[in-house]
């Protein structure tokens, strides 16, 4: 080490550099005596595979400058070969086995060398294209079988007798869990494994390549420069110059001695990884609400209660409730917006939330798009109906009539109810017939089913039928709601958000320039993984920019 120290000491025309770090007492590196001479003599390799040089020099010191009567000479051998493993004082019967075979043989070589052939196994792109293929499949086929029906429902659908291309039937739905797909433990066992191919591949390729990227690579061959993409020759000027140049652009520059080295755009080398942690968030997010949230619908009538715990029912093994699940739900009120041409617009739902004590804790009308959220837990205004009319007879009441909902083509809602007139043990027993699409009108039939009017709640308008004056007072509503908790929506919205800003940075390029001052003459080179076109005319651009040095001769 002090040979190669006074390398740079002795010599000032030698710019500063880095070695490489070898053994210094490696049985290759042998040392004799030579004249005060420097020379290098290349000699080419005896056979294809193991090439060698030999390299003969003379390394002047500060003590040689004083007495002149010594003088180092090193020969370096430089093979592709392994070097011969380290033996003491010359054995070399093979006795003692090499370092690196005992580690082989140990524990933890064992360990790192199944580490080592996982990664790469998992690394492997085909393998991870075939992944995110079956992914795309399992999630074609769940949109193809219908999701949390009942055994019954997959009976009737996939029967053993006529099974779907000759062989699929309802055996296969519920034994390998296609009736609810996203939590099966095939399709989370392939999300699984497509999340370690992409970490697997962010460590063994783009972590590695970030590395690269980042080191300084001094070129210190004027040939090697010229190989690059784009190369010029500056005749007359500095390379302090072009760095200055450089900076301005927005790049980083890196001078030693004679050579620079400099570089722009190494967001673009991260954001093959930012791409993996986001799809990995996406497909974690994913997997937590498919296993983890619960979920649950109810209908309930205006003036009634709830309870949330009583209507979520968890989703996967990794559901677990919250105090929130205690929760009391008060319906205050349900009511409808409509267009001019009397069709429901919308719909609204106000609500109370109240906790074991009694206490209204909060307070919101919800609407479809609108939902309320608290504790974790998402209300959704997803449904509505007629639950019950409320009427007065002759004066009487007020009754309540429950209303059924009617089957009727097409997807429009009719809900009825029947008022009994005369003797209601009868078996032949009558009534007026009362129908409802809406809140806002009732129809009314008599007892012979012929049409006898309309009235809206709340007109306190009377009609007469059948003997009887009826009053529609009121036409109580009831309000569908969804409930749910989904702890992996934040997830979700994360990789989505990273995945989109991603996308972005890998569209831009990565620069590298590398120059070298040679006498008064500079030679540039550089390459871009991006913007093929455009970099060279960059490159002109800026080596426009560099002034040109002039020669004086100052006159006395």
């Amino acid at each position: 080490m002090k040979a190669l120290s006074a390398i740079n000491s002795s010599n000032p025309c030698l710019s500063k550099t880095h070695f490489l770090k070898v053994p210094i007492f490696h049985p290759f590196f042998r040392f004799k005596p030579f004249s005060h001479s420097y020379s290098i003599h290349v000699r080419g390799a005896k056979t294809a595979l193991t090439p060698s040089f030999t390299i003969n020099c003379k390394l002047k010191t500060s003590h040689d400058i004083k007495s002149k009567e010594k003088s180092v000479s090193q020969k370096i051998v430089l093979s592709e070969g392994s070097p011969p493993p380290l033996t003491e004082d010359g054995d070399t019967n093979g006795e003692n086995v090499p370092e690196s075979s005992q580690k082989k043989e140990s524990p933890f070589g064992v360990v790192r060398m199944l580490r080592r052939k996982t990664l790469q196994i998992l690394s492997n792109l085909p393998l991870a294209i075939g992944e995110m293929f079956a992914v795309a499949s399992l999630m074609a086929l769940g949109t193809f079988i219908d999701q949390g029906e009942a055994p019954d429902f997959y009976f009737q659908k996939y029967p053993e007798d006529h099974p779907v291309f000759g062989f699929f039937t309802w055996r296969w739905v519920l034994a390998l869990g296609f009736d609810h797909m996203f939590s099966s433990p095939i399709f989370l066992g392939v999300l699984a494994l497509l999340g370690a191919s992409l970490m697997a591949c962010t460590y063994t390729t783009q972590l590695p390549l970030i590395k690269v990227s980042r080191r300084w690579l001094f070129l210190h061959s004027a040939e090697a420069i010229r190989k690059q993409e784009f190369s010029e020759s500056l005749p007359r000027a500095s390379i302090q110059d072009v760095g200055t140049i450089l900076m301005g652009a927005g790049y980083e520059v890196f001078l030693k001695g004679p050579s620079l080295y400099a570089f722009k755009g190494l967001a673009g080398r991260l954001a093959p990884v930012g791409v993996h942690i986001a799809m990995i968030l996406i497909m974690a997010g994913g997997t937590l609400s498919a296993t983890g949230s619960f979920r649950g619908s109810v209908t309930v009538p205006q003036g009634l209660n709830f309870v949330v715990g009583d209507v979520l029912a968890p989703s996967g093994f990794l559901s677990s409730p919250t105090e929130a699940f205690n929760t009391e739900i008060h319906v205050n009120r349900f009511y409808m917006d409509y267009y001019e041409s009397g069709e429901v617009s919308q719909f609204h739902t106000d609500l109370s939330l109240l906790n074991m004590d009694g206490k209204e804790v909060m307070r919101k009308t919800i609407s479809v798009n609108d939902p309320l959220r608290y504790g974790g837990i998402t209300i959704y205004q997803t449904d509505w109906s007629i639950s019950a009319l409320q009427i007065l007879k002759d004066n009487e009441g007020p009754y309540n009539l429950a209303m059924a909902p009617l089957q009727i083509n097409g997807d429009k809602k009719l809900f009825g109810t029947f008022l009994p007139v005369g003797d209601i043990n009868s078996p032949d027993v009558k009534g007026i017939s009362m129908l409802a699409r809406d809140l806002q009108s009732i129809v009314l039939y008599d007892k012979e089913g012929k049409f006898a009017g309309v009235r809206r709640p709340n007109s306190k308008l009377p009609i007469n039928i059948d003997g009887s004056e009826i009053v529609i007072v009121d036409a109580i509503g009831s309000s569908g709601l969804d409930l749910k908790t989904d702890p992996g929506v934040p997830l979700v919205y994360a990789g989505f958000g990273a995945l989109m800003i991603t996308t972005c940075i890998s569209y831009l390029s990565h620069s590298q320039i590398w120059a070298l001052q040679d006498g008064t003459t500079i030679i540039v080179g550089g390459k871009s993984n991006r913007g093929k076109m455009e970099f060279p005319e960059e490159m002109n651009l800026l080596l426009d920019k560099v002034p040109e040095i002039v020669e004086s001769t100052l006159g006395g």
